[in-house]
């Protein structure tokens, strides 16, 4: 059997709250006790009897029920499987439960440096006065609270108190247009607005008070503006209030937090729109609590004396992900501006700087990291650097490895807006192959089934889930006989969930990601995964970045062109290399018909690469039509693939 490449060390493994929780459901929840025996002993437990293990997470956490459920599963159906029948709870009563009141909760950090920082006896105030400010403006259970506004201290606020109330939240970043803000936020009817007047980002700041005048316009049923950094238009008959007004400590404290429905909506979160109208992906108050305290307190074993950071923005799920290491009593590090403004070292001198335990990136930063010849300082307190976003080459976990050793965890995780969490990822106890995702993540039965639906081993297949998640959504918004929900998850495969990856489960337990299924590469009747294409075309130094797809022609022809971003040492001989180390890495049915230089690689928000829109633009469709200018980070990089469909004429390459 092959040895993995990283391994935990016995302190860490014996430290490790997941350790904990294994030892203390084996004696308490009368679990097997392979769960003792390793992780993937506890994981086939986990999948196996997922009631006995949702509830003894539940106890083990001490999850703060104000009414106690019947039982912990009833209906297995997928979906609409019932979680916690009969309780009632809300996510907001376990914000910095037994954290000291002192402790800094939440730092905001500028791209500048400038910073600022709230204790949780701060936050906790704030989110009081805000949810009697709400209350008072005639925001209850079930109305929508929605924000446009920049990565910082006030979107934490004002959803805390929008859940608090049993309201809805959702957000989006000021980096997009108001057209595109109310695609997302229109279709939730909202009653409250938070805008910003503007954000910072590569050491210019971009004012946003048109916008957000403009957006207001674009959402009929406000009754409310609040505004965050100076007053913005509004509609006639809308009055607008300042951000400190509605942070002014009612006499009685302001309202504690309503207990709701397990399932009650908590916020809606949005798919990117390069398909079509965004999706509002609806999750509940207990799913979401349940699944970042398995998330963030076993697999990332985040404790309340650490600082967690995450490179995210208000449009990524990342970012709620981050606001939730507030359950477990963490620190917060919100940053507002480019990561790589004015270089890639600036994240790690904040990491350094605030002593960050727990780092979240993306595959391309440590790539921009390792070319700048920049990281993170040795004895640091850092202790895992997790990734996600896409496919983590294995070069980034030999590079962590050659400045920081043995003492960091890399930890891969792939996961989605959809569940809110991971599919895949890794533990404190899990060991480390490079290039592969550790291991399928607790309470996920994942499986990779071939075209008939039966489960496979080593070969390449659809990921799906077999069995209820409590962070399954809720359901998607404005649909109210859920077909849609039921078509995006459970059309292929009735009853059973198909998230639309391409995925390999190894023999070792470990998980290769082989990209989305709706942008396979099928060459003469070979189906290809794009991940092997970067694997090996970015492995070499003539290549920053590459970007790939497969394009039907009219005439039957498919062509496979491969974009790549060149590095400064890209020469004459630079093309034939990247065709040779295709072959020679995945094989010969991956060496593309032509190599273009490009001179970025578009990518959604949330850092994946916008295959699919690639393709359809080549294939003619205009990519404001298809919604991919305002769901990409670079739209000039997206425009260049127009002007490379009409330069190419007939669109094949030949050049």
């Amino acid at each position: 059997m092959r040895e993995p490449d990283w391994t935990p060390s016995p302190e860490a493994v014996a430290a490790a709250r997941i350790t904990d929780f294994a030892r203390w459901a084996r004696r308490n929840r009368s679990a097997p006790e392979a769960v003792e025996r390793d992780y993937e002993g506890l994981r086939r437990w986990s999948v196996a009897d997922p009631a006995a293990f949702w509830g003894a997470l539940a106890m083990y956490f001490d999850v703060r029920f104000a009414t106690p459920a019947d039982r912990v599963l009833g209906s297995t159906t997928m979906p609409g499987a019932t979680w916690f029948p009969g309780a009632t709870l809300n996510l907001v009563d376990h914000i910095g439960r037994g954290a000291d009141p002192a402790r800094t909760a939440i730092v905001v950090e500028q791209e500048d440096g400038v910073s600022a920082s709230w204790t949780y006896a701060q936050l906790r105030s704030d989110v009081r006065a805000m949810a009697a400010f709400l209350r008072g403006r005639g925001v209850g259970k079930g109305d929508r609270v929605v924000g446009y506004l920049p990565n910082g201290y006030e979107g934490v606020v004002a959803f805390l108190a929008t859940a608090s109330l049993g309201a809805l939240w959702a957000q989006v970043g000021m980096d997009y247009g108001a057209g595109a803000a109310a695609d997302r936020l229109a279709q939730l009817g909202p009653r409250v607005l938070v805008a910003g007047s503007g954000y910072t980002f590569r050491g210019r700041w971009h004012e946003r008070r048109t916008a957000a005048a403009e957006l207001c316009a674009r959402l009929p049923t406000l009754a409310t503006v609040i505004t965050v950094g100076g007053g913005i238009a509004t509609p006639a008959g809308v009055p607008s209030f300042p951000w400190p007004d509605a942070l002014v400590p009612p006499d009685d404290g302001g309202p504690s937090a309503l207990p709701v429905p397990f399932d009650h909506p908590l916020w809606a979160l949005f798919t990117s729109g390069t398909t079509g109208r965004p999706k509002a992906i609806v999750h509940g108050h207990g799913g979401v609590l349940l699944e970042q305290l398995k998330s963030l307190g076993l697999h990332t074993d985040l404790r309340g004396e650490d600082t967690f950071f995450w490179y995210t923005t208000p449009n990524w799920m990342m970012w709620n992900v981050q606001v939730c290491g507030l359950l477990l009593g963490a620190t917060i590090v919100l940053y507002a501006g480019d990561p790589l403004h004015p270089g890639p070292h600036r994240l790690w001198d904040l990491v350094a700087e605030r002593d960050v335990a727990v780092f979240g990136t993306s595959p391309g930063y440590l790539a921009a990291s390792e070319a700048a010849g920049v990281g993170p300082p040795s004895g640091t307190a850092l202790r895992t650097i997790a990734s996600t976003g896409s496919t983590l080459p294995a070069s980034a976990n030999r590079w962590v490895r050659a400045v920081l050793g043995d003492r960091v965890q890399l930890a891969s995780v792939s996961g989605g807006t959809d569940v809110v969490g991971s599919f895949v990822g890794a533990a404190p106890t899990t060991a480390g192959y490079d290039g592969e995702i550790s291991a399928r993540a607790l309470g996920v039965a994942l499986e990779a089934w071939d075209d008939e639906g039966r489960p496979v081993t080593d070969q390449v297949g659809e990921l799906v889930v077999t069995r209820p998640m409590p962070s399954m959504p809720v359901m998607f918004w404005d649909d109210p006989d859920g077909s849609r929900y039921r078509q995006a998850y459970f059309s292929t495969y009735p009853g059973v969930w198909r998230q639309g990856d391409w995925i390999t489960v190894t023999p070792l337990g470990t998980v290769q990601m082989h990209g989305r299924s709706d942008a396979t590469l099928n060459r003469r009747g070979i189906r290809l995964g794009s991940a092997e294409i970067y694997a090996a075309v970015e492995s070499l130094a003539d290549v920053r970045d590459s970007l790939v797809v497969g394009v039907e022609r009219p005439d039957g022809d498919y062509w496979m062109p491969l974009f790549v971003v060149p590095s400064a040492t890209w020469d004459d001989g630079s093309e034939a290399r990247v065709r040779e180390v295709v072959a020679a890495r995945a094989s010969k049915h991956h060496v593309p018909d032509c190599v273009v230089l490009v001179r970025a690689v578009p990518r959604t928000r949330t850092g994946k690469k916008m295959e699919v829109p690639v393709k359809r633009i080549l294939q003619g469709a205009d990519p404001a039509a298809i919604g991919a200018l305002d769901a990409t980070d670079d739209p000039e990089a997206l425009l260049d693939y127009v002007r490379f469909r009409a330069d190419d004429g007939a669109g094949r390459g030949d050049r």
